[in-house]
């Protein structure tokens, strides 16, 4: 398999923006070559008659049938409200004209 080189190491810590030392980025040359080596052996594994799934069980969603229902009365809900105007809620502005 292939190894990862100091350069690549090195080029990676500045795409990343990374201020690496020489000793980093032996260290990380090895832990990153460990890693590849890894993933490479997951990409060896026969999968051939294995079916692709996105979970590994079957998803059931349980839903209820929506039902109209009694709502809360307008002015019992406003009732409640610091500062109603015109039936509806009164909020402090938030952002200025044209925003």
């Amino acid at each position: 398999m292939a190894t990862i080189s100091r350069e690549e190491v090195a080029h990676l810590a500045r795409l990343s923006r990374l201020a690496v030392t020489d000793e980093e980025i032996d260290m990380f040359a090895g832990q990153l070559d460990t890693i590849l080596q890894a993933v490479a052996r997951v990409g060896e594994v026969d999968v051939e008659d294995v079916p692709a799934t996105s979970h590994n069980v079957d998803l059931v969603n349980v839903l209820r049938d929506d039902v109209i229902d009694a709502c809360l009365d307008r002015d019992l809900a406003l009732a409640g409200a610091p500062d109603p105007f015109s039936n509806r809620f009164r909020v402090p502005q938030i952002l200025a004209e044209g925003e």
